[in-house]
């Protein structure tokens, strides 16, 4: 099992920068692949961030150049830096990891169907 705690969500300024974070428990010792997804009232989840076990990261084409997913050494903490926030950028962050024996696939560590593990969220809000 995964255990996933969101934290550091908050308020910015546009053009300001947030950090949140995210600590994981892995039970045993399988890999796991992460993203964090946002999500708005009545919109889809959508993926903003990803790193697979080997560290290559992906991003949509929406946060590019802004954001960046990160993991401690221990990786046991996920974190998600964004820059040249907008108010667009307002949404509740989840973490989420999959096991990735179930899951390796590129074209899919956006996808919120990829992964199975989930974060209580944390929101974030940016006024301008």
């Amino acid at each position: 099992q995964v255990q996933l705690v969101e934290s550091g969500g908050g308020s910015a300024e546009a053009g300001g920068s947030l950090r949140v974070s995210c600590a994981v428990s892995v039970s045993g010792y399988s890999t796991i692949s992460m993203a964090w997804f946002r999500q708005v009232p009545g919109k889809e989840r959508e993926g903003v961030a990803a790193i697979a076990a080997s560290g290559r990261t992906f991003y949509p084409d929406s946060v590019k150049g802004r954001f960046t997913i990160s993991q401690d050494n221990a990786k046991t903490t996920l974190y998600l830096q964004m820059n040249s926030l907008s108010p667009e950028d307002t949404a509740i962050y989840y973490c989420a990891a999959v096991f990735t024996e179930a899951q390796s696939r590129d074209d899919l560590r956006l996808r919120k169907t990829a992964y199975r593990f989930w974060g209580q969220g944390t929101q974030v809000i940016v006024s301008s």
